[in-house]
């Protein structure tokens, strides 16, 4: 029997990455607002936060807004994923960048400096039965974990090669402005670390979290046809 995983994510880097490890998941929209999240934590600790903790917050939070949603007017009943990403370099986090100018911006500055880290968050909940399955080593249900890769860039990128990307629309609405999955793969020279992590989802930490929930990393795989058996 398959154990469904519900993913609190509309990212097609991280349904690719699953896929490609046998996974089929439920997609739903989290509809979580990052920046004020964010805020609101940094508020709360009169700090700003690192980016571990920052990628800690945002997949919790993504995790946890989707449990009340019903799939063909039902709880859900599996494991409920969230995931989010930052990158970090000359001391600042970056998210997503959203703005052209900003993507274009943020590019210049990672040619200059010339590497960075990738953090990965990881948030999943237990939520077989239709509920939170609390106890005792998880009192809320889930549990989580941060990967994070280093990349170097080229060491030759050129302003044309940087507006001719920006101008793509890929840059602007992933984490640090780049996927390693695309048109960026060709300006990332090396990468030390979990490869998946880079593109948002590091495979081999979720299934160390589904293995602790007592679930087989093959019971989530679903067959080639992508019918759940």
């Amino acid at each position: 029997m398959t154990v469904a995983l519900y993913l609190a994510s509309t990212s097609p880097a991280r349904l690719a990455l699953l896929r490609a490890a046998g996974v089929e998941p439920v997609l739903i929209s989290p509809g979580v607002d990052e920046d004020a999240a964010v805020a609101r934590a940094e508020e709360e600790a009169g700090r700003r936060l690192s980016a571990s903790e920052t990628v800690s917050l945002l997949a919790r939070a993504k995790a946890e807004a989707v449990l009340d949603v019903t799939v063909d007017g039902r709880p859900l009943d599996g494991l409920v994923l969230g995931g989010d990403s930052a990158f970090e370099f000359d001391g600042e986090v970056h998210g997503k960048p959203h703005l052209p100018r900003l993507a274009l911006d943020r590019w210049r500055r990672m040619a200059e400096v010339g590497h960075g880290t990738l953090w990965s968050g990881h948030w999943l909940i237990d939520h077989r039965g239709g509920a939170p399955r609390a106890t005792e080593q998880h009192p809320s249900g889930g549990v989580g974990a941060v990967a994070s890769a280093d990349l170097t860039f080229a060491d030759d990128l050129d302003p044309a090669e940087l507006d001719a990307y920006v101008a793509t629309g890929e840059p602007l609405e992933v984490a640090g402005a780049f996927t390693i999955d695309g048109r960026a793969s060709a300006f990332i020279s090396h990468i030390e670390g979990t490869p998946s992590a880079v593109v948002g989802l590091s495979v081999p930490v979720l299934r160390s979290l589904v293995r602790g929930f007592g679930v087989g990393w093959q019971e989530l795989w679903t067959s080639p046809t992508g019918a759940s058996s």
